[in-house]
């Protein structure tokens, strides 16, 4: 089996552990929130993909509507609020993030896949490499992510009332996730690089004892003779 050293167990603990944070973090719309101190705040919480409004109206523009409770961002409601609700940083932490999650659920099928197979497959190390390099890659898309809202999340010229909104739980899971995903895929590749050895070491070991074997049969031939 695939996870019978201590660097495959770590690397598979590590594995479920960022798909958990990550996955929450993904469809929790907890990113930013209000800080709870104002009575009426136009803004509540938001996520990637839902965003929560009071009564809010947009200023700059010439529209009467006012927005109250969650819906998905995409909706044809908010369709008036896309050059204020989604702008360029946010569309980049969507996208990221939503790479880095493609990548880890890439990841984890992959990570199935090792424990089920054995070591003497010949597509043995070649897994290990694709699932950690995949992994590294999907961290490195989520911690682009995570700076980016990280920067500019809580910035003054986004989310009204912008003093008192703060970073979410659901924000702070995917951190925790993201960072986890690099010990991750660091530990697939050093298996990677182990299993390698071994199985050198193995062929070396293998060529060796039939030499010994060979050079055995030549000497007792040669002493019958």
């Amino acid at each position: 089996m695939g996870a019978s050293t201590k660097t495959g167990k770590f690397a598979v603990g590590f594995t479920a552990a960022a798909f958990v944070f990550i996955l929450i973090s993904f469809c929790s719309p907890y990113w930013l929130q209000t800080d709870g101190k104002l009575v009426n705040p136009k803004f509540t919480n938001l996520g990637l993909w839902e965003l929560c409004l009071n009564d809010f109206q947009d200023i700059h523009r010439f529209y009467d509507t006012r927005f109250t409770g969650c819906m998905w961002i995409f909706e044809e409601e908010y369709y008036i609020l896309h050059d204020y609700i989604l702008p360029g940083f946010f569309i980049a932490v969507q996208f990221f993030f939503t790479l880095c999650f493609t990548l880890l659920l890439m990841g984890c099928v992959m990570t199935l896949v090792f424990l089920g197979c054995s070591k003497d497959n010949d597509r043995y190390i070649m897994l290990l490499l694709t699932n950690g390099t995949t992994m590294v890659v999907g961290a490195i898309c989520g911690l682009i992510a995570v700076l980016t809202f990280g920067c500019n999340g809580d910035g003054r010229d986004w989310m009204p009332n912008w003093e008192h909104n703060g970073m979410g739980w659901a924000f702070a899971l995917g951190v925790v996730g993201v960072f986890l995903l690099f010990p991750a895929g660091i530990l697939f590749i050093v298996e990677a690089r182990r299993a390698t050895y071994r199985r050198l070491n193995n062929i070396a070991n293998s060529e060796m004892a039939a030499y010994t074997m060979d050079d055995r049969k030549y000497r007792g031939g040669h002493t019958d003779i």
